[in-house]
């Protein structure tokens, strides 16, 4: 019964939170990869800095960060080489959008990225925080828009009871 009550309230922390699985990083990590793009030597060395940069920034809780690592990847979007760092790109794009709020554009991202692999578990489970964050949203608006209108037919109804 205690553990069901854990679940429980663990399960409304995260709707209130927006509790999802996508990691954070913070400041040291991404001030580290700054320094080994500075010190790469070789171009490969540099696109794999620039790639390890890029994920730290869009998973920092910083939102200067996080646009600095969607504007990186979008610049380099079309310099993909495979398939494979396209979808690695679009991915990191889609969490920078989603970290960002701007889930329509995050959901897009990951569309074309099951696109190139639709069996990626990554994206999967990003495009399910997505659905989820867009769901309650929903339901939020919903709550709010359903509060006003009692607010307002409260008011008309005081009104009204006074004017007898």
């Amino acid at each position: 019964m205690e553990a069901k009550m854990g679940r429980f309230f663990e399960s409304v922390g995260n709707f209130f939170t927006g509790g999802d699985n996508i990691p954070w990083c913070d400041r040291d990590i991404i001030a580290g990869c700054e320094r080994e793009l500075a010190d790469a030597a070789t171009e490969d060395q540099r696109n794999d800095s620039l790639m390890r940069l890029s994920w730290a920034l869009v998973h920092s809780r910083q939102t200067d960060d996080v646009n600095r690592g969607i504007s990186m990847l979008e610049a380099s979007l079309d310099n993909s080489g495979s398939p494979l760092q396209t979808r690695e790109k679009l991915y990191l794009l889609a969490v920078g959008h989603y970290r960002n709020g701007d889930y329509s554009k995050s959901r897009q991202l990951v569309e074309r990225c099951l696109q190139i692999q639709p069996d990626w578990r990554q994206a999967i489970s990003l495009k399910k925080a997505i659905e989820d964050k867009i769901a309650k949203d929903g339901l939020i608006g919903i709550g709010i828009a359903t509060t006003a209108v009692g607010l307002l037919v409260g008011g008309i109804a005081a009104a009204v009871a006074r004017k007898k």
